[in-house]
């Protein structure tokens, strides 16, 4: 049979303490680490306060972020080619195409100037031709005179000869060869001067046929400028497009170069950006861009850029690569950012007020509940990223919070 047993004292005043310590040892253990970490800590920080941010490893786009709004590449303004009452043909708003009269310039005075001088070309013309007629008569009285020569000078040789004949059988006195042999001299330099006097005479001549030819082209290439001032009396549209802005009244006088409308061609439009001064030495023509319209984004380029300052601002005109949006409309605001270096493959983070505040530095790279205050070296910095050169590995968490009012504590507990 079973009997109770007498327990001993001493187990009884052990079994108390036991319940006691052995919850405080666990206690003590599981609050450890967060006792070490509020002992190391400097500070401390709600955690909800902070925005943190990844280092990883990827492609970094430097870029500038500018406001630009859409303009037609081709917006001619037509102007008035002489001075006349203007006949409009065509309203704001209308759609037209290349080659669509749009307006018409009644000037009498110009149409007069046509008339006048097709009259002086005429009589150019006629004068040229009276050269002419006059230019053959010459060349046909030199001609004759030549061959009238030439006849005389056969005589001569003849006579000679009969004179020589008649000198050597003794019939003949030597005074008669010598009258015949000097006229045959005399024939034969008159002969030589006319044929000299006809070829000066011609060349005269064909100088002054060449002279009124030029008289005559000069006066034709006058009418040829006239016609062509007569012809733009009506004013063509340059451009598929339409009429955005009209400058004068319909059948009112307007002077010479006077601007009429506006036409702007709505197949191409770019972007006219304005780039804040300190990044002007930077952009280049040909740097890309990216243009942000209806959520996407498009590409293109710098095609060309001001060379002056306007209110801190240096304007610029940026072209779409083919392909780009539809449905544009003149004027309407566009995001656009100019890149001005792309690296690739580099350790980069989050751009946040911890740049500024801290210098870019030094940051606060999260470990264990703890912000830890590090030294980093940054390289290029973009928009939205920062390049980290050296300081941080990939993976590493950072603190991107302003953490200014800590006055530099080496460690940031985070609750």
């Amino acid at each position: 049979m079973d009997r109770p047993v007498k327990r001993s004292g001493l187990l009884r005043r052990i079994l108390p303490l036991l319940a006691i310590l052995v919850p405080l040892m666990v206690i003590g253990i599981v609050l450890y680490p967060s006792l070490a970490r509020w002992a190391a800590a400097d500070r401390s920080i709600d955690a909800a306060r902070l925005r943190t941010s990844t280092v990883k490893r990827g492609d970094l786009l430097r870029d500038v972020a500018v406001q630009g709004k859409i303009v037609a590449v081709y917006h001619p303004t037509l102007v008035s080619p002489a001075q006349g009452v203007v006949a409009l043909l065509a309203r704001a708003g209308d759609v037209v195409r290349t080659g669509t009269v749009l307006a018409r310039i009644n000037s009498p005075e110009l149409q007069n100037q046509l008339e006048q001088q097709k009259s002086s070309w005429l009589s150019l013309k006629a004068d040229l031709e009276r050269q002419r007629i006059s230019a053959r008569q010459t060349d046909a009285q030199n001609q004759r005179d030549i061959d009238l020569l030439v006849l005389r000078l056969k005589a001569s040789e003849r006579a000679m000869e009969r004179a020589r004949a008649l000198y050597e059988e003794r019939l003949g006195s030597q005074m008669d060869y010598e009258k015949a042999k000097d006229e045959v001299e005399v024939v034969t330099v008159e002969l030589r001067n006319a044929r000299e006097k006809a070829r000066l005479e011609k060349e005269t001549l064909d100088f002054d046929i060449r002279n009124r030819e030029l008289l005559v082209t000069r006066q034709q290439l006058v009418i040829s400028d006239l016609e062509r001032q007569v012809a733009e009396l009506s004013v063509l549209s340059p451009v598929n497009g339409l009429v955005s802005k009209i400058g004068v009244k319909d059948k009112g006088t307007v002077q010479p170069n006077q601007p009429l409308l506006d036409v702007v061609d709505l197949s191409e439009f770019e972007v006219e950006i304005s780039i804040p001064e300190e990044y002007a030495d930077e952009c280049v023509v040909g740097t890309r861009a990216a243009v942000e319209y209806n959520g996407k984004e498009y590409e293109g380029s710098l095609r060309s850029l001001s060379p002056e300052v306007e209110a801190s601002q240096v304007k610029g005109i940026v072209a779409f690569a083919p392909g780009g949006p539809s449905g544009l409309k003149e004027n309407q605001r566009v995001s656009t950012r100019l890149i001005l270096d792309a690296r690739q493959k580099v350790l980069k983070v989050e751009r946040g007020p911890f740049l500024e505040s801290l210098g870019g530095r030094q940051v606060y790279v999260v470990s264990g509940g703890l912000a830890v205050l590090r030294p980093v070296r940054i390289g290029t910095i973009s928009v939205s990223e920062i390049e980290v050169l050296s300081g941080l590995d990939e993976g590493e968490e950072i603190v991107l919070t302003d953490l200014t009012r800590f006055q530099g504590a080496e460690r940031i507990l985070i609750r």
